[in-house]
């Protein structure tokens, strides 16, 4: 490190120590040549004192924050940078992207320094941003995994495919330009700027043309834009777009090929229509893809994302607003593949949902890119992070069967770092302005001032929102003026769940939102699903909207297979699920009839407060012969899908049935099914293999197993035991074989013992063979025994895994 920086940061502390510490306001933009429609009202001029968000902004600034650069000192991702400036030596410690983690985390401090300037977290960030200033090399490069024990320039830039270098710079650039807007000094600043221009040097078309294999460099790079005005930074973040789906791109060591669906790169920006690959590259991408359109004109961009985020909001979005169907490439499925209890549902996918449906609403004025966000932001989002800020959901399903939880950290810990940087930007979202219009997208109490093109307009709200639809709006322009109030009308009430109709509420509900202007109720136009309001405003207006919040019954398309005979319960935004311990430990055995009568109350003591949703619901059990059928009333109760998992493991489910062939029945009282089960070994689930759930395939993700993995090659077995004697004369066997996703296949060999009467293990006498077919049951018919045990012995093939989703003893 040169001492001029050291010195700088030094003077700076010292300041911040002498209690002479203040931000200074967010600085002026760069002029632009082209930008946004819509304009939005920076999170630093909208002051929340709301009972829903407000514990949650403190809690991302009192916990996770802290919390999490506590964690990237744990586990090395700050050690990596102290290592590559020289402080000790050493080998570089974790995931080679580690560096992104950091950056978002300081992204986040930046945020909440501009709402709690806190001289400590001041002094933290310039600490490592002195750090950083000794890690970067002279012509600008920053990335730890190549600077760690020493600098290795041979390898930099390899593979940016796969090593993720501008990845983690887009990140880098993203929380600079916070850092500098929040506080006005530079440091961070200079070091994103030395970055990116060492970036634009390498990747032009005179030199590497290959795109970077996870987007984000292109959101940075247009931030740094906005920052600076330096209009290389924007025709390199189009440069990066405008090279992906190009067959024969320069890459270190000559032309590559594509990189395919999985990053988008299948084909030129402009001509995909379609949402294909990892789910947060490709919400990325169309963010990025917005940014530039906006700040270039480029109508080519835009009508290319029109048509994605058409695909998505007709096929491929959950009722929670999460994208991202499939665990195995962590992003989005066919048309319709909704998957619940395996949908992957990232929360890095549905913040990058929330960046991409804000610049569509940006770019369009449109209320339905917001109905989008506040779905996605109060369920799928908000699932991500516990109450208490300290525990994160990486994926985020729709239905457990007690197998998830919230965890502390991960070792690819993209999710709670980002959710660190987003939830102080949430009040950024609230409101818009167009010229001398205004915007109100979300409601929440608290204050905004609004400085439109010709005048300074304050807003306060007062609303009790989500859970009651009464919202109070003060207007307080600086100088009498006319102009329009855009107040959204959620599409929620009026009768739309999503704008498509892969949702459908199952009953129209006539009663309307109700708007009253100084306590007047009014008629305004609704225009692209808002509210207009155009008067003559003055100090002292009122605006007040009455939004009926009815419970809501939601059914999925019927090509989503995977809902067929279900319902999702909704009321206002948020969306419920029912969790084990509000319905006697289980709830995916319970049916809700459609004529059943629903209703709401809110417990303050639950939760942290929440309206619940209540009813009867009936149990569905299967009969001997296999038939579900319904049984005794139940009473239910539903809770906010983002409150679940946070009293232990158990079952859930966002999607309960509301026939009886949909629910998952109390297992009929089978031999299996009374069994007292044993195994040599348990991944996954052992009752699983007695739930009496057929699969559809051997690789049937919906139905869990039992499987041996991580052994391979091993014999293994399971016992079934009775407390008294019974003849059996058959076994019937389903294996699990995952084949072109994990380690699992058919076993070598397998055989059954019964325990005589002296209690040994002998082999029955089969007269038909033991087959290991996938995609079927497996009989074995023996001579009738009396016994109270069978073994079901297993031979696991060399190099291989092996599983069994379900076992019937008759």
């Amino acid at each position: 490190m040169t001492a001029k920086r050291i010195l700088t940061i030094s003077a700076i502390s010292v300041s911040l120590l002498l209690g002479s510490f203040s931000l200074t306001t967010a600085q002026e933009a760069a002029e632009l040549e082209s930008d946004y429609n819509v304009k939005p009202v920076p999170f630093n001029k909208v002051n929340v004192g709301d009972a829903f968000w407000t514990p949650r902004l403190e809690t991302n600034r009192q916990v996770t924050i802290p919390y999490a650069f506590q964690k990237c000192e744990e586990t090395d991702r700050i050690s990596n940078f102290e290592k590559a400036a020289g402080l000790f030596e050493g080998e570089h410690k974790g995931i080679y992207f580690n560096d992104s983690d950091v950056y978002k985390v300081m992204e986040g401090a930046a945020y909440s320094l501009q709402v709690n300037p806190e001289t400590m977290m001041r002094l933290y960030l310039d600490k490592l941003i002195n750090i950083m200033y000794g890690a970067q090399w002279d012509d600008g490069y920053l990335y730890t995994f190549f600077s760690t024990p020493e600098k290795q320039p041979e390898k930099r830039w390899r593979n940016i495919e796969a090593e993720h270098e501008l990845y983690c710079m887009g990140h880098m650039y993203e929380a600079a330009v916070a850092h500098y807007q929040v506080t006005g000094d530079e440091s961070f600043l200079d070091i994103a700027k030395a970055s990116a221009d060492l970036v634009c040097d390498v990747f032009n078309d005179q030199r590497r043309t290959d795109p970077p294999g996870h987007q984000e460099i292109e959101i940075g790079l247009c931030r740094l834009y906005r920052a600076t005005g330096d209009k290389k930074y924007l025709d390199e973040a189009k440069f990066f777009l405008d090279q992906r789906g190009r067959p024969g791109n320069r890459g270190p060591d000559g032309n590559i090929g594509l990189y395919g669906k999985y990053s988008q790169d299948h084909k030129p920006v402009v001509e995909q229509t379609r949402a294909y690959g990892h789910s947060v590259r490709a919400a990325y991408m169309y963010t990025g893809m917005a940014d530039v359109a906006a700040l270039t004109g480029d109508m080519s961009y835009v009508n290319a994302i029109d048509t994605i985020w058409k695909d998505v909001a007709d096929t491929k979005l959950y009722i929670t607003g999460g994208i991202g169907a499939a665990g195995g490439h962590e992003g989005f499925g066919g048309a319709y593949e909704l998957p619940n209890l395996t949908a992957y549902c990232e929360t890095c996918a549905s913040i990058a949902n929330i960046f991409w449906n804000h610049r569509m609403f940006l770019m369009r004025g449109d209320a339905k890119y917001i109905d989008i966000l506040e779905r996605t932001l109060y369920n799928a989002a908000l699932s991500g992070i516990s109450m208490n800020g300290d525990r994160f959901f990486y994926p985020n399903p729709l239905e457990s069967t007690g197998q998830h939880q919230r965890s502390p950290w991960f070792g690819c810990a993209c999710c709670p770092s980002n959710v660190a940087r987003f939830i102080p930007s949430i009040p950024g979202y609230a409101y818009a302005f167009k010229g001398e219009n205004v915007y109100v997208n979300l409601f929440m109490s608290g204050e905004a001032v609004v400085a439109t093109d010709n005048n300074n307009v304050k807003l306060t709200q007062t609303t009790r929102y989500p859970w009651s639809g009464k919202v109070d709006i003060t207007v307080e322009p600086e100088k009498r003026d006319k102009f329009s109030i855009f107040v959204r009308i959620p599409g929620w009430a009026r009768n739309k769940p999503v704008p498509s109709d892969l949702y459908r509420f199952l009953n129209e509900f006539d009663a309307q939102a109700v708007v009253k202007v100084n306590g007047r109720q009014v008629e305004p136009n609704i225009e692209k699903g808002y509210a207009r309001i155009e008067r003559e405003w003055q100090a002292g207006d009122t605006i007040r909207l009455e939004i009926p919040m009815p419970v809501r019954r939601v059914i999925a398309h019927p090509e989503v297979e995977e809902d067929i005979g279900k319902v999702a319960l909704q009321r206002g935004p948020v969306m419920y699920c029912l969790e084990w311990p509000d319905n006697d430990g289980k709830v995916l055995n319970l049916m809700i009839p459609d004529t059943a009568e629903l209703s709401s109350d809110f417990r303050r003591d639950l939760l942290n407060g929440v309206t619940v949703i209540t009813g009867n619901a009936k149990v569905v059990r299967r009969t001997v012969d296999g038939g579900p059928k319904p049984g005794e009333k139940q009473a239910f109760t539903a809770i906010p899908y983002y409150a679940w998992a946070h009293r232990g493991a158990g079952e859930m489910t966002v999607w309960p049935a509301r026939t009886p062939e949909a629910a998952k029945p109390e297992p009929a009282p089978t031999l299996t099914y009374n069994s007292k089960t044993t195994a040599s070994f348990v991944h996954v689930s052992l009752n699983s293999i007695k739930d009496q759930v057929e699969p559809k395939s051997s690789n049937d993700g919906s139905a869990l197993q039992l499987d041996f993995w991580p052994h391979k090659g091993t014999e293994e077995w399971i016992e079934f035991e009775w407390d008294k004697k019974h003849g059996v004369s058959s076994m019937k066997v389903y294996w699990f074989d995952d084949t072109g996703a994990g380690e699992c296949r058919v076993p070598e060999s397998w055989n059954v013992d019964y325990r005589d009467e002296n209690g040994q293990w002998r082999p029955v006498n089969n007269t038909t063979p033991y087959t290991v077919e996938k995609d079927t049951f497996n009989k074995v018919e023996f001579e009738t025994v009396e016994t109270d045990g069978l073994k079901l012995n297993i031979k696991l093939q060399e190099d291989w895994s092996s599983g069994i989703i379900e076992v019937v003893i008759e």
